[in-house]
């Protein structure tokens, strides 16, 4: 049992039941012990690889994206480049790569990394030590300097802190973490209940059992971020694993050395995250006053942003089992059984602009 797992069955039988987004916040969290305070969980030493590990090509395109959103912004003379949970800083050092291409872009940027984890803002600095640009570091999305902005947040919202709600025969109650009659974690409805009003009109006559998951956490910093961009102008590029629209369902998972747990099991020591309502997400973004682009799916947009022809470009004149390799990370990148059609991609704006792939014609 992990000392974690032990100090929350101790808080448990001392205070009562927690929600689940306080067991996600602790598991994650925690100073001593929680799973981004205590490790690198990143890259293929970690128990997950990013889309920014599986190839280059992702951080290029979305380099490429970038460009051209600086342009539809009218190229001004300074900009905020930032990323939100920036990871090992892969991505970001693919970006100023794809950015090295443009001069002017380079002579505007400044470059900002969001990051809480001092482990980690050590690996984005060896990352990026022979990148064009420096980082500048901030705790948070809201020490962002003012001035137009171009926003990065790729597998950020999945690890932010979910509530769950289940259908009773009294209504829709807040499911809780609590204790069994032997004293392991179990989960439970406790009395917080989720109001009509909040429920989806196509999940009120839900059966008794079913859940839906809220994201207060996330639809808050996606409001912010609606704000910062209609006050400054800009662009943000919200790219995760979610759903297009509001639906029941479970999505609230752990991986643990590589392979799927149970929530329960190790806490502090996997890694928790739920799909990203982007429906929600999108909304919040227009309450702070901007204006959110149809999402697309990761796989959709890649091919738009021109996944192919840079795979071509890439494996030119390599070997056949180069070759092989880079099909294989397109495929990974962009089939639908892949994360194609699982993860999905929302730019957010500040202004009426478009740019590719999200030209309002497409």
């Amino acid at each position: 049992m992990t000392d974690l797992k032990e100090r929350l069955k101790a808080r448990i039988a001392a205070e009562g039941p927690i929600t689940v987004a306080e067991y996600m916040r602790v598991c994650l969290s925690d100073p001593e012990a929680g799973y981004y305070t205590t490790r690198d969980p990143f890259g293929r030493d970690g128990d997950f690889i990013t889309a920014p590990e599986v190839s280059q090509m992702f951080g290029e395109l979305i380099g490429a994206v970038c460009l051209a959103a600086f342009d539809a912004m009218g190229s001004p003379a300074e900009v905020q480049l930032a990323e939100i949970g920036p990871g090992r800083g892969t991505l970001m050092a693919d970006v100023l790569r794809m950015a090295s291409l443009r001069p002017d872009f380079l002579n505007a940027a400044r470059l900002n990394l969001v990051e809480t984890s001092l482990r980690l803002r050590k690996t984005q600095e060896k990352t990026l030590r022979d990148s064009p640009l420096q980082p500048t570091f901030r705790s948070a999305f809201q020490e962002l300097p003012g001035g137009p902005l171009l926003l990065i947040a790729n597998e950020f919202f999945d690890a932010l802190p979910i509530h769950q709600f289940i259908k009773t025969a009294d209504g829709w109650r807040e499911r809780q973490i609590g204790l069994s009659k032997v004293g392991e974690l179990m989960f439970g409805a406790g009395t917080a209940r989720l109001p009509d009003s909040a429920v989806p009109h196509e999940l009120i006559a839900a059966p008794e059992g079913t859940i839906v998951e809220t994201q207060p956490a996330a639809n808050a910093i996606a409001e912010e971020i609606g704000k910062h961009l209609t006050d400054h102008g800009g662009v943000a590029l919200i790219i995760d694993y979610g759903y297009l629209k509001t639906a029941a369902g479970d999505t609230l998972q752990a991986v643990y050395r590589h392979a799927f747990d149970n929530v329960l099991n190790h806490p502090g020591e996997a890694d928790l995250t739920a799909h990203v309502n982007f429906e929600a997400l999108a909304a919040s973004a227009i309450r702070g006053g901007a204006i959110a682009l149809p999402a697309k799916k990761q796989g959709d947009f890649l091919v738009s942003a021109g996944l192919l022809e840079r795979a071509g470009a890439l494996g030119a004149g390599k070997s056949h089992t180069e070759q092989e390799r880079i099909r294989d990370d397109v495929e990974r990148l962009a089939a639908p059984d892949q994360m194609g059609d699982l993860f999905k991609v929302l730019a957010i704006t500040g202004q009426e602009i478009s740019f590719p792939p999200f030209d309002r014609a497409a």
